[in-house]
C-alpha cells in the first residue's frame, strides 16, 4: 500500500526529534567533559595557591585575621588580604637607621633571652653591616626587653620563631624602615639556627624591628623585592628554641602558623 504524505511528515518529524535529541546529549556529553576538564583545573590551581600561600605569608608578617584574610582569598578570585600595617615606603631609611660603616666587619656576641632560657646568638657585619648596626643599636638601648614573639611556623619545611613584636600580634612600627636587603640566601634555604630580618612584602626597604629565628631548615621563595636578610645565627641554646616549638600553636591559629602555645617573652637582648 502507498505511503500517505501524512505518514511521510510524521516519520519526518519523528527522525528530526531523533536527532535533535541526539545533539542534544553530545552537546551535555562535550559540557560534562569541559566541566571536569576546568573542575580539576580549578582544584590544583587552588592546591598550588595553598602551598604558596604557606610559604610566602611571611612576606607581609600578617597577624592572624590577616593570615585568615589570605586563606578566605583562595576560594574567591576577588578577595585579598588587606595591606599590612607596616608596610614601609619603598627605597629609603627612616631618620633615626644607624650607618651600616658602624658595624662593618664586626662580629657583635651575646645573648637572647627567651622566657628565662638563655639563646646565644652572634650576629655579623661583614655579610650584614646594616643589619647588624640596626640590631646591635636596639638591643644597647635596651628595646627588645618585655617585647613578644608572636608567631611560630611548624610546616616541615617552614619553621621559624618570629620575635620583637610589642603586641599580640606581627605589626611593627611603620615609621621604623630600613634597607637594602643583605645575605640574603641563593638558594633560598635558611638553615636550622639562622637568624634573619622579618620584613613587609616586596620591599627591600621594609625591614623593622622584628626578626625571626630558624629552627629547622626553611625554605622561603623571595618575592619580588628578593629574599630575607640573614644577619647571624644561634651559637646555643637552640633547645630553648626548639621546646618552644614543640609546645606547638595555639588552637584557633592555622595549623602550622600562629601563636605559639605559652606565649614568649624575650627577658633581654644583649650584644658586645
Amino acid at each position: 500500500m502507498p505511503t500517505r504524505p501524512k505518514d511521510n511528515r510524521e516519520a519526518k518529524r519523528r527522525i528530526r526529534q531523533m536527532e535533535a535529541r541526539r545533539e542534544l546529549r553530545r552537546a551535555q556529553g562535550k559540557r560534562r567533559r569541559r566541566d571536569n576538564v576546568i573542575a580539576v583545573g580549578a582544584g590544583a590551581a587552588a592546591l598550588i595557591a595553598a602551598v604558596v600561600l604557606q610559604l610566602t605569608v611571611f612576606n607581609s608578617n600578617p597577624s592572624e585575621s590577616e593570615f585568615a584574610a589570605a586563606q578566605a582569598g583562595l576560594s574567591s578570585p576577588s578577595a585579598s588580604a588587606k595591606p599590612s600595617a607596616s608596610a614601609a615606603p619603598t627605597g629609603s631609611n627612616s631618620a633615626d637607621i644607624p650607618k651600616a660603616d658602624t658595624a662593618a666587619g664586626k662580629t657583635f656576641t651575646g645573648q637572647l633571652s627567651l622566657n628565662g632560657g638563655a639563646v646565644g646568638v652572634e650576629l655579623d657585619g661583614t655579610t650584614a653591616p646594616q643589619a647588624a648596626a640596626v640590631f646591635k643599636s636596639l638591643a644597647d638601648a635596651g628595646y627588645y626587653s618585655g617585647l613578644k614573639c608572636p608567631r611560630l611556623t611548624t610546616a616541615d619545611n617552614f619553621s621559624v620563631l618570629q620575635c620583637g613584636a610589642k603586641g599580640a600580634d606581627t605589626t611593627d612600627d611603620p615609621n621604623f624602615h630600613w634597607g637594602p636587603l643583605e645575605n640574603t640566601p641563593a638558594n633560598n634555604t635558611y638553615p636550622a639556627g639562622t637568624i634573619a630580618v622579618a620584613r613587609t612584602g616586596n620591599n627591600a626597604y621594609g625591614n623593622g624591628h622584628q626578626f625571626f629565628i630558624v629552627y629547622k631548615d626553611t625554605v622561603i621563595p623571595p618575592d619580588s623585592a628578593g629574599g630575607y636578610t640573614v644577619v647571624g645565627k644561634v651559637t646555643s641554646g637552640m633547645d630553648i628554641v626548639t621546646k618552644i616549638a614543640q609546645a606547638g600553636i595555639n588552637p584557633g591559629s592555622s595549623a602550622t602558623d600562629g601563636a605559639p602555645v605559652a606565649a614568649v617573652t624575650i627577658d633581654s637582648f644583649s650584644l658586645k
